[in-house]
């Protein structure tokens, strides 16, 4: 920054620097310590915080290229967190499917045996009482036996893809979470950055509920409903590892997805294209959405997996309206009663 002082006759310019001082074409290097520049220091005028802000974003912006670059780097990271995690998983593959076939033994009941090489009557695995499908228990009892199988010479590789899509996808989310925070948040404003924040720790416990419900109420009570109108019938259950592995990746992951719709209600009403009297007033249709929602996430057509998902996402509709108030409170406007 240019200035200038009077001396006898004649009013010389100088340019302040860090390191010296510049009169005209010369420049000097002084120390900073010499009272002269301490006091052209004092008498140096203070820049406005808005003229501060402006020096630092132009320092820190960035151009088309910068962001494309930025956003690569960022691709290949989620990508690499991803492929590390797979290979994770195929190392001990062993252990990650018996951890998927839990929702299976638990809906199998504690008279059945979950096997890994069911015998075979007849050409077919069932939880039929064949002597030859027994197996002592403590107290003197049978326990019937039950395997999955695999129907086709290509199908076990579907299951390898399916255990490893699933366990590779839960293992490498928070990483890639991370990762994409880091590429949006420079790029945010404090009021946008104090809307990011909450609403990504939403989306994960939310998806995280999601998944975990999915995983521990809904797949098993899906499958003992299956059970239990097969038993009813008379037919034999014999289910094949590749259809197993389909239904819990699809039932897990679309149920987690699904979870997230609280948390766009909450958006959309911050945003100001919806408001809680449009979600009091849509509040008796919901429930039909919900079982539409559940007809589609869940392949199952059973009624009690249509009741099992409607009824917590109405909690969370309930949940998103109380939210919502709270978020219009905030804003200062009017809220419905």
């Amino acid at each position: 920054m240019e200035r200038a002082i009077s001396y006898s006759d004649r009013t010389i310019e100088y340019t302040f620097q860090d390191d010296g001082l510049s009169i005209g074409e010369e420049v000097f290097i002084i120390s900073t310590t010499n009272p002269i520049i301490q006091r052209m220091k004092a008498n140096k005028p203070s820049s406005s915080p808005a003229q501060e802000h402006e020096e630092v974003e132009s320092k820190t912006e960035m151009s088309f290229l910068d962001h494309l670059e930025d956003l690569r780097g960022t691709l290949i990271r989620c990508s690499l967190s991803f492929i590390v995690a797979c290979v994770l998983v195929m190392t001990f593959m062993k252990y990650f499917a018996d951890m998927l076939n839990w929702p299976l033994q638990f809906a199998l009941g504690d008279d059945v045996e979950l096997v890994e090489h069911p015998p075979i009557y007849s050409g077919v695995a069932t939880t039929a009482p064949n002597p030859s499908m027994t197996s002592p228990t403590p107290s003197g009892g049978q326990k019937r036996q039950f395997g999955l199988i695999t129907t086709s010479p290509m199908a076990v590789f579907s299951v390898i893809l399916q255990v490893t899509f699933l366990g590779g996808f839960a293992l490498s989310l928070p990483l890639m979470l991370y990762f994409i925070s880091r590429f949006i948040v420079p790029g945010l404003n404090p009021q946008e950055l104090s809307i990011i924040k909450p609403a990504c720790m939403a989306a994960f416990l939310l998806f995280a509920v999601g998944v975990s419900f999915s995983y521990f109420a809904l797949v098993p009570a899906s499958l003992k409903a299956s059970i239990f109108f097969n038993e009813l019938f008379g037919y034999q259950v014999l289910w094949s590892a590749d259809r197993y592995y389909a239904l819990l990746v699809w039932m897990t992951m679309g149920i987690g997805i699904s979870f997230q719709f609280p948390l766009v209600l909450v958006i959309l009403v911050y945003v100001g294209i919806l408001d809680t009297v449009k979600l009091k007033a849509f509040r008796p249709y919901s429930i039909v959405v919900f079982l539409i929602v559940a007809a589609v996430v869940t392949p199952t057509t059973d009624p009690i997996t249509f009741l099992l998902l409607a009824v917590p996402m109405s909690i969370l509709y309930e949940l998103a309206m109380r939210v919502s108030r709270r978020v219009e409170r905030k804003l200062g406007r009017e809220v419905a009663v």
